[in-house]
């Protein structure tokens, strides 16, 4: 944790949506955020939009960080996001990594999504994003 001024360590959710299978990059996300002080939750494989946003809200988090690698991220993300805000976590800082075709960034983004990290994206890029963007 870089900010000394921050009242608690940034906490992250991050779930696995769907039926994607592929969680390596996400577990290695999950160590690069602890590393940098962050608290996380990882939710495992297989996460529907209703446990997503249950495990947010009863985590009290302020990352809400979903690892796609399976091509069903614009589905699972409108499903996601009318139950985030339903929910009151739409100030919420909302990111997204993995297999994200370019032509699904700013659909994603529209959608909520403010942090869009394809596969290839810098661990040190997304801890800075993550720690530039969450309020103190």
């Amino acid at each position: 944790m870089k900010d000394a001024a921050r009242r608690r360590p940034i906490r992250v959710v991050l779930a696995k949506p769907g039926l994607d299978g592929h969680d390596q990059g996400a577990k290695v996300v999950v160590r690069a955020l602890m590393a940098a002080g962050m608290e996380v939750i990882y939710t495992g494989l297989r996460q529907t939009p209703e446990q997503v946003a249950r495990i947010a809200l009863e985590e009290d988090v302020d990352v809400i960080a979903l690892s796609s690698m399976a091509g069903s991220h614009l589905a699972f993300c409108r499903r996601l996001k009318p139950l985030l805000d339903e929910a009151g976590l739409a100030d919420k800082l909302w990111v997204i990594g993995g297999n994200l075709p370019r032509q699904d960034h700013d659909a994603l983004r529209d959608l909520g999504f403010r942090g869009v990290f394809p596969t290839g994206s810098r661990l040190d890029d997304i801890v800075a994003y993550l720690e530039a963007h969450v309020p103190t």
